[in-house]
């Protein structure tokens, strides 16, 4: 069974408390029923009421509950978008969309110990708290 795809404009068409959608991540959602249950408030839902909300949904940090919680409420595919088979069948886990364009992430490592950190706040510490006991001893 093939989704219904939608454009950004088609879904700017719904944005109201009685017709809310949105796209997230290549899904279009129809958020109505979500509105009061949102642990954010309406606020947050109406705010990206009719555009893409990717970034702020991504931006938040939304459980992994959150993410397979969007199957419940999709309604088609944003234009641009290409989703698996398996995942349009299968609502059990969670994947990401292909994207028509390619995407770099770099995962920096500089090897400090966590103990670091510990060390650049305690050791500065004792030796001014050495110098101003020494003063005030002597």
């Amino acid at each position: 069974m093939a989704e219904k795809i939608y454009t950004l404009s088609q879904i700017a068409e719904h944005k109201s408390k009685k017709d809310c959608w949105l796209a997230i991540n290549g899904r279009v959602l129809n958020v109505t029923r979500f509105l009061e249950e949102h642990p954010g408030g309406e606020e947050v839902l109406m705010e990206a009421a009719g555009k893409d909300a990717t970034k702020q949904f991504e931006e938040i940090g939304h459980s992994k509950a959150a993410h397979e919680l969007l199957f419940n409420y999709r309604v088609g595919v944003l234009q641009g978008y290409e989703l698996e088979d398996t995942e349009t069948s299968n609502n059990a886990s969670f994947q990401e969309p292909k994207k028509k364009e390619m995407e770099a992430f770099v995962v920096k490592d500089n090897g400090v110990p966590k103990y670091a950190a510990l060390l650049e706040f305690f050791v500065p510490l004792l030796v001014a708290g050495s110098y101003f006991a020494y003063r005030y001893l002597a």
